[in-house]
């Protein structure tokens, strides 16, 4: 009698000051089999104490909260030594918030009114390591958000990016541009297994933790 294969449950966290909208997104990934809401909170000062009782391995992770808002909130789970994944939740209203979260380890961003199923892919995505946001939105966001001293980032993420060697610098400029780790073994001819080990080191030698933060480091030098 062969068993059943065990499906494997992500554990969300939803952080919101809106009500509605927490009892939106909890009635929305409840239908998921393979998701289950371990707990909301309303502010962000509640997030650090709640992901150590609940452990999610997903916090959707509203911007603007009245106490602790959304960045503060990430940058503090970012510091655990095994942070769940973060994804920013906004209007998309060019808010400058956005761009720092990621800066500071969120996975990606989804606005509030996306599709109740691209909301529970998205979520499946964070849980998988993969980045939550589409080049082109990115781009935009970029584009429209000053955030500090231009030049002096784009000095330092240059010479950050001057620690890889030629074809990790590849690897980080396809990553920059949005390719998955198949559409870069096609591009630069290696096996997806290399893809990934190029990809690894490149987190470990700029000290990063996922891919956005590698594609707004290009970005910042200027490669894309």
């Amino acid at each position: 009698m062969t068993s059943e294969p065990q499906t494997t449950v992500t554990r969300v966290l939803i952080v919101d000051d809106d009500a509605l909208v927490r009892a939106g997104l909890s009635m929305m990934l409840a239908g998921a089999p393979d998701l289950e809401i371990v707990g909301e909170a309303a502010d962000g000062a509640d997030v650090p104490a709640m992901v150590e009782s609940a452990r999610p391995d997903v916090v959707l992770m509203d911007i603007r909260m009245p106490r602790v808002d959304g960045l503060a909130a990430t940058q503090t789970l970012r510091k655990r030594a095994e942070p769940p994944e973060i994804v920013i939740l906004t209007t998309f209203d060019t808010d400058d918030h956005v761009l720092r979260a990621l800066r500071a380890g969120a996975t990606g961003f989804l606005l509030k009114d996306t599709p109740p199923a691209e909301i529970v892919t998205a979520v499946r995505r964070a849980a998988a390591g993969e980045p939550i946001l589409s080049p082109s939105v990115t781009r935009q966001l970029i584009d429209h958000v000053t955030d500090g001293d231009d030049g002096g980032r784009s000095h330092q993420a240059r010479g950050q990016l001057g620690e890889l060697s030629d074809r990790e610098l590849e690897v980080a400029v396809a990553i920059a541009h949005g390719k998955s780790n198949a559409e870069i073994s096609a591009e630069l001819f290696m096996s997806v297994a290399t893809v990934k080990a190029h990809v690894s080191r490149v987190l470990t030698k700029l000290g990063l933790n996922n891919r956005v933060q590698i594609a707004l480091l290009v970005h910042d030098a200027g490669l894309v």
